[in-house]
């Protein structure tokens, strides 16, 4: 008997003790050359996509004269930290408790965050396991709708909290992003390459439906709903929805800390220290979930 065929190509055969014939794997190398080259095209690409996090740090320990200096220079001569000193005078300023605006920050994109995924989850559920008349169609439109950006909805948008009287409420903060598509197809997509004898066995063991979603598909998809996490979370952070809010009391910490830092030029480094402070939050989520995300990637056929 002749060796193996595999793509036209023989493999090679080791003959045993025992008089059988074993194919023998043939390991993938690299040359230390090319893993040096790898690792350097990673790294230049890590170094670029962290430089605007690294310049935005330094430009928060620049002083005024350094800030304005021309041409501007990437690194800092006398680091201080008046620039973050000043904050606290800043905000003590302003018209409304600054813990009126964390709270406001907080209570969003924490309520946002978890009803977001709750309603996503419920949803994608039925799409990736059960057929049901349309259902081939709502998957249609829900990738469809990934086609518009919020450039393109803001006016209808607008219109529709207006007409339902939601303009300067909770509501029109919480709303407009619990119904992005996005996570709704991140989720069916990860939920679909779940196997149907896993469902099946809890439904023998007397689970519902519901107990099966919690219970048994959730867990299997934790890496897709901890992805989840940490753009919604981002978004709800970053503001979302304060284009239907103009009562000071509604307004969230990074519209609060915006106006700060675009009152004058004097301010500049406070500015930069407050989008500093601005961004830890979901730098911190994302440093924890950053494993997820590739995880996520993978399995969900998003490129």
């Amino acid at each position: 008997m002749g060796n193996p065929q595999k793509d036209g190509r023989s493999l090679p055969v080791r003959n045993t003790p025992q008089g059988r014939n074993v194919i023998v794997s043939r390991k993938v190398s690299r040359s230390r050359a090319g893993d040096a080259f790898v690792f350097l095209v990673l790294a230049a690409f890590g170094l670029f996509m962290f430089f605007p996090f690294l310049y935005a740090i330094i430009q928060s320990f620049k002083p005024m004269q350094e800030i304005f200096r021309f041409p501007p220079r990437f690194w800092v001569e006398n680091p201080t930290l008046e620039n973050y000193a000043l904050i606290p005078s800043l905000v003590d300023n302003l018209w409304i408790p600054f813990g009126r605006y964390v709270f406001n920050s907080v209570f969003v994109s924490v309520t946002g965050t978890a009803l977001h995924i709750l309603i996503v989850s419920l949803a994608a559920f039925p799409l990736a396991k059960y057929r049901f008349p349309g259902s081939r169609v709502y998957f249609e439109i829900i990738i469809i709708s990934l086609l518009f950006t919020g450039t393109v909805t803001a006016l209808p948008l607008y219109v529709l909290m207006a007409k339902t009287g939601m303009i300067n409420t909770y509501l029109a903060l919480l709303l407009p992003e619990m119904a992005a598509p996005f996570g709704l197809f991140l989720m069916k997509q990860f939920m679909s390459i779940i196997p149907d004898a896993i469902l099946e066995a809890g439904q023998i063991d007397g689970a519902n439906k519901m107990a099966i979603l919690w219970r048994v598909v959730m867990p299997n998809v934790k890496p897709a709903w901890l992805t989840l996490l940490i753009f919604v979370f981002q978004s709800y952070w970053n503001g979302a929805g304060s284009g239907y809010i103009y009562s000071e009391n509604l307004k969230l910490l990074p519209t609060a800390l915006g106006q700060i830092a675009t009152s004058g030029l004097a301010r500049a480094g406070s500015g930069a220290a407050i989008a500093v402070l601005l961004m830890l939050p979901p730098l911190t989520m994302f440093v924890f979930s950053q494993s997820r995300i590739i995880e996520t990637m993978a399995h969900s056929g998003i490129k």
